[in-house]
C-alpha cells in the first residue's frame, strides 16, 4: 500500500498527485501503418511465398481495464490483412460460435452480438457490438479462435485469449477536477471546461481566478476534457474514472494562442532506472492529451522509432499531442507534447517491467517557457525494516541512505543502507542550476507493511514560502506496482 500523506516538513515539500498504473499483458505490433499493406481481395489465396502466420497485435479494452457497460465494444487489431469471411461472431444466441467471442463464464457461454465484425483500416481491425448493454461489475474475456486466417490462408498458431480481462464499471460516481494556465504560465481564469462521457457532454464549468476547476457527481467510466477559450487553441484530455467515490485530479494544461503556428516537436527517450538513452523505441502520436494507445487505439498513428541516442521528432500543426513510446519489455509510456512553432526538450523516460512484489516510483517534470520548475527532488518516507519509519533522498551520486525523519543533516558514512529501497536516477544539477525537463525514479524492492509517503521538494526554491513555481510546474509522479503473486513481464 502506499500513502501520498506527508509527516512535518522541514523544508518545502510539496505533495504531487499519484498514478498508480497496473500492468497490461497486451501485445504491440511492431509494424507502422496498417494502410501500408495492399489489400488483396476478401478470400484468402494459398501463397507460397507468405507463410508468416497473423498476430494478434492489440485487443480493446485490455486486461487489467474498466469499461462502462452502456457502450462497450470490443476490437481486435491484427498484423496482417486478414480475409473477412474468417473473422465471425455469434449474432444469434448465447452460444460461443464464431472466431471473435466475448464472454463473462470463461466461454461457457458467450455475449450475443448485434451484428457480423465490422472491418476497417484495410481489414486489420475487427469491431463487435454486444446485442445489448453489458451487465455492470462484470468481468469480460475476448478470444480469436485459430479459425481467423489472413488473405494468405495462413492462420494464427494458437488461440488468443485474454488473461484476466475487462470489468465494466460498478454503479457510482466520482470527481474530475484540474488547473488550467495562460501561456506564460499563469492561472487562467474564466476557460470553457466541458466534460463528455462516450461522446455525449455530461457537465459544463469554468475555471476559476486560481485557474481551477471541479466536476462532481460524474458517472463511472472514460471522460473526455475538453478546454476552450476565445483567442487560444481548444485542448482536450482523457481521464477513467473506475470506483464510486473516485477524484481524477488531471495534469495541468497551459493553453497555446491560436497565432501559434506548426513546428517540428522532439525529444529523447531514456531508460527510467539507468538514464541510458534507448534505441529500438516505437513511436505513435495522437491528438490531445493523456490519450491511451489501447483505449483510443484509432487516434495513434505510428510514426517511427527513436534514432541510436534515444531521439525523435515529429513536425505537426499548431496544438496538442500526445506521444506513445512502446519497446518489448518496457511498460508503455506517454508524454503530454505541443507544437507552437519548433519545440525541443519534450522527453519522456521508460521503466522496464517489474518482479512481482516491486514498486517504482518516478517524478518527472517537463521544460516550460518560462522555466517554472528546475530542480526538484524525490523524498520517500518507507516503513523498511526497522521499527520506525525512515527517509529515503539521493544526497550524493549512486549512494543511496535512509535516516530518521527528524535528521536535518546529510547522511553520513556511518549511517545504514536501505536493504530495499534504492533511488535509481537523480535528476543531474547542471552549472548553475539543474536545467529542466527532468526525472527521478525511486525504486522499491520488496512493498512491506506499513505507509509509503511520497513528496517532492522544490530545492531550488527552497528558500521561498510560496509554492507558485511548484504549482506551475506540471510535475507528475507516477507508481508503477507489481502485486505479489503476479507475472508483470509481458
Amino acid at each position: 500500500m502506499y500513502s501520498s500523506n506527508n509527516t512535518k516538513p522541514v523544508f518545502l515539500l510539496v505533495l504531487v498527485p499519484l498514478v498508480l498504473l497496473l500492468s497490461s499483458c497486451s501485445e504491440r505490433s511492431e509494424y507502422g501503418e496498417k494502410s501500408d499493406y495492399e489489400k488483396l481481395g476478401a478470400a484468402c489465396i494459398p501463397s507460397s511465398g507468405e507463410v508468416t502466420p497473423p498476430r494478434v497485435s492489440s485487443v480493446s479494452p485490455t486486461d487489467n481495464s474498466t469499461y462502462t457497460s452502456v457502450a462497450t465494444t470490443a476490437v481486435v487489431t491484427f498484423s496482417e490483412n486478414m480475409e473477412t469471411g474468417s473473422v465471425t461472431t455469434n449474432t444469434n444466441d448465447t452460444t460461443c460460435s464464431g472466431s471473435f467471442q466475448l464472454s463473462s463464464d470463461n466461454f461457457t457461454t458467450c455475449i450475443k452480438m448485434s451484428a457480423a465484425p465490422v472491418a476497417s483500416d484495410n481489414d486489420t481491425i475487427f469491431t463487435i457490438t454486444p446485442a445489448s448493454s453489458l451487465s455492470a461489475a462484470t468481468t469480460f474475456k475476448v478470444k480469436i479462435t485459430t479459425s481467423v486466417t489472413d488473405i494468405s490462408c495462413n492462420t494464427l498458431g494458437s488461440d488468443n485469449k485474454s488473461i484476466v480481462g475487462f470489468s465494466t464499471s460498478p454503479s457510482g460516481s466520482g470527481t474530475i477536477s484540474g488547473s488550467v494556465q495562460m501561456d506564460n504560465g499563469s492561472p487562467f481564469y474564466g476557460v470553457s471546461v466541458s466534460d463528455e462521457l462516450w461522446g455525449s457532454t455530461v457537465a459544463t464549468t469554468t475555471s476559476d481566478s486560481d485557474g481551477d476547476f471541479s466536476q462532481t457527481s460524474l458517472a463511472l467510466g472514460r471522460h473526455s476534457v475538453t478546454y476552450s477559450k476565445s483567442g487560444y487553441f481548444d485542448t482536450s484530455m482523457g481521464g477513467l474514472l473506475e470506483t464510486d467515490g473516485q477524484t481524477i485530479d488531471l495534469e495541468t494544461v497551459r493553453m497555446l494562442r491560436d497565432n501559434c503556428t506548426s513546428g517540428t516537436m522532439s525529444g529523447k527517450v531514456t531508460d527510467a532506472v539507468t538514464g541510458d538513452n534507448m534505441s529500438g523505441v516505437g513511436l505513435w502520436w495522437a491528438k490531445g492529451w493523456n490519450k491511451d494507445y489501447y483505449i483510443d487505439y484509432p487516434a495513434f498513428k505510428y510514426f517511427g522509432n527513436v534514432d541510436s541516442n534515444g531521439a525523435w521528432s515529429l513536425t505537426k500543426d499548431a496544438g496538442f499531442y500526445t506521444i506513445n513510446t512502446w519497446k518489448s519489455g518496457y511498460y508503455d509510456e506517454y508524454v503530454n507534447v505541443y507544437s507552437c512553432g519548433d519545440q525541443a526538450d519534450q522527453n519522456t523516460s521508460m521503466s522496464d517491467f517489474l518482479n512481482s512484489g516491486e514498486m517504482r516510483i518516478i517524478l518527472r517534470w517537463p521544460k516550460t517557457n518560462p522555466v517554472t520548475g528546475q530542480d526538484l527532488d524525490s523524498h520517500l518516507l518507507i516503513p523498511d525494516n526497522a521499527s520506525s519509519t525512515k527517509h529515503v533522498y539521493f544526497p550524493s551520486s549512486k549512494r543511496t541512505f535512509y535516516y530518521a525523519t527528524n535528521s536535518n543533516t546529510k547522511p553520513s558514512a556511518s549511517d545504514q543502507l536501505s536493504d530495499n529501497v534504492t533511488i535509481d536516477k537523480d535528476h543531474k544539477p547542471l552549472s548553475p542550476v539543474a536545467a529542466p525537463p527532468g526525472d527521478e525514479t525511486t525504486t522499491i524492492q520488496k512493498v512491506r507493511s506499513g505507509i509509503y509517503s511520497f513528496s517532492v521538494h522544490n530545492l531550488t526554491n527552497s528558500d521561498n514560502s510560496s509554492i507558485t513555481n511548484f504549482r506551475q510546474s506540471r510535475a507528475k509522479v507516477k507508481v508503477f506496482y507489481c502485486p505479489v503473486g503476479t507475472d508483470c513481464n509481458c
